[in-house]
């Protein structure tokens, strides 16, 4: 009688396997929740300040920071940044794909159970059976499975480093336009208050009938002129610590009395003269997006051995047992699917045809890099030379308006030539500070062209790649 419980060992087998499966867990998305999660964010955050020890290697004394420079900006941005964030789940769907990749096929349980109502006296009417189909994987197709899924992980690794790069590039972006904006305002407000005192000055000749009105009308004109660029300097100044505040991932209001280090976006740095070759060579061993195309590329090639692999059958093993009116009889199956009417000639077709395409995905990607370091770096030698200029230009008038000065103190020229020169002065000033902000901005597209920074250490070896918000970041 024992043997009536053998077919029925497969369901205990089958129990036991299904009691180790994964269950769902619903975790429901509160768009209130997280709108209020994000408006309570802030500089000031203990798990931040432990973050940035980490990466600095140093104490955050004080706490919260007096002061918060490039470095330390670009990091906290690490931290908070949505789009890393996206970047981050979307390299665990990745991961996760090596788990799908070397999973190995399941065996196949079958049971049956047969009556025969025409048995005879003394015989048992029942046959029972079970069979178990094993299906073993032949030419490498595991392999090639995991190391396509292997290449696409570094693939999404790397667009880690890359979307990492560009969140740098619009805090330096963001904070060189603060840096502009606020130099802007306090030049331009010096000009405004030498402008107000011409035009009084001038207000008092035409009184005296020593000059027309329209010499007065045009200080006056001059003067709302500057008044507008100082409200736009302003303006600029806001919206530009808005999209600061944006582009480390907090609310525009976080970022109100926080102290902002401006030398690090303002420094020319020492080894700007690099040759173009040099450049080239830099940014073709360190953009991130070129290793990412070139992982993608790889992955194109293992999908493409994946489907020829697929052109030789797997072989399937089928164990049997059957007990048969008392009698026990068992069997062994073996299974073949021979390539007789499709050698999968479809799927190595479109594989061999993607591979071409990340091929010349790659190589374009690649050219569009060197042609944009070539352009980065023609313009800001361009823009260095420009700047040299308005220095050149900037210390004429500064001799200029010492000489006036001198002349004006031994009585040798009036209050009319000395706020002239002054006048003279600021706007070379302005127009040097435009200089220094284009050689900036071409600096900053050539950084983003070789992504190598070049007035400091990039934080991009901060820990990117796992969230850093653990508890956060739970829905």
């Amino acid at each position: 009688m024992k043997n009536h419980f053998v077919p029925f060992a497969g369901f205990f087998l089958l129990a036991a396997a299904l009691a180790g499966c994964a269950s769902f867990q619903s975790h429901p998305i509160v768009p209130a929740d997280t709108a209020s999660a994000f408006e309570a964010r802030t500089l000031h955050s203990a798990g931040l300040k432990q973050f940035l020890e980490r990466n600095l290697g140093r104490e955050a004394i004080p706490w919260p920071s007096g002061s918060w420079n490039l470095e330390t900006l670009t990091l906290a941005a690490f931290y908070y940044s949505p789009d890393l964030d996206v970047e981050r789940a979307k390299w665990g769907v990745a991961e996760a794909g090596m788990i799908t990749a070397g999973a190995r096929p399941n065996p196949k349980l079958g049971i049956s159970a047969q009556h025969n109502n025409d048995a005879p006296d003394g015989v048992s009417p029942w046959t029972l059976g079970w069979n178990l189909d094993i299906t073993i994987e032949t030419a490498g197709k595991r392999g090639y499975r995991l190391e396509h899924a292997q290449h696409l992980s570094e693939a999404a690794r790397f667009n880690i480093a890359s979307v990492a790069w560009q969140v740098r590039s619009r805090v330096r972006a963001n904070l060189l336009e603060l840096s502009g904006a606020r130099e802007s305002e306090a030049l331009l407000s010096q000009q405004e208050a030498v402008q107000k005192h011409l035009a009084a000055l001038l207000e008092r000749r035409l009184a005296l009938g020593d000059i027309s009105l329209p010499i007065v009308t045009q200080a006056h004109i001059a003067l709302e002129q500057t008044r507008l660029a100082l409200r736009d300097a302003q303006m600029r100044s806001s919206e530009a610590l808005a999209r600061l505040a944006s582009a480390i991932g907090l609310p525009a209001s976080a970022l109100d009395g926080v102290r902002l280090s401006l030398e690090d976006v303002t420094r020319i740095p020492a080894d700007a003269n690099l040759t173009s070759s040099d450049i080239r060579r830099q940014a073709l061993l360190n953009r991130a997006d070129i290793l990412a195309a070139l992982a993608e590329y790889e992955a194109s090639q293992s999908a493409l051995r994946t489907e020829i692999a697929k052109q030789y059958p797997d072989i399937g093993l089928g164990p049997g047992y059957l007990w048969d009116a008392g009698q026990v009889k068992w069997s062994l199956g073996l299974f073949l699917a021979p390539p007789i009417l499709s050698r999968n000639e479809g799927p190595i077709a479109q594989t061999e045809a993607r591979r071409t395409q990340a091929a010349a995905t790659f190589i374009a990607l690649q050219a569009k890099a060197i042609g944009e370091i070539d352009l980065a770096l023609r313009s800001y030698r361009t823009a260095l030379e420009k700047a040299a200029a308005a220095d050149a230009l900037l210390a004429s008038q500064k001799r200029y308006q010492q000489s006036i000065g001198a002349q004006f103190n031994a009585g040798e020229a009036d209050r009319l030539s000395l706020l002239s020169a002054r006048l003279e002065l600021s706007a070379a000033e302005l127009a040097r500070l435009q200089a220094l902000m284009a050689a900036q901005q071409a600096l900053g597209r050539l950084e983003d062209a070789t992504q190598r920074p070049y007035t400091s250490e990039p934080p991009l070896s901060a820990m990117i790649e796992k969230t850093p918000r653990t508890e956060e970041n739970k829905p």
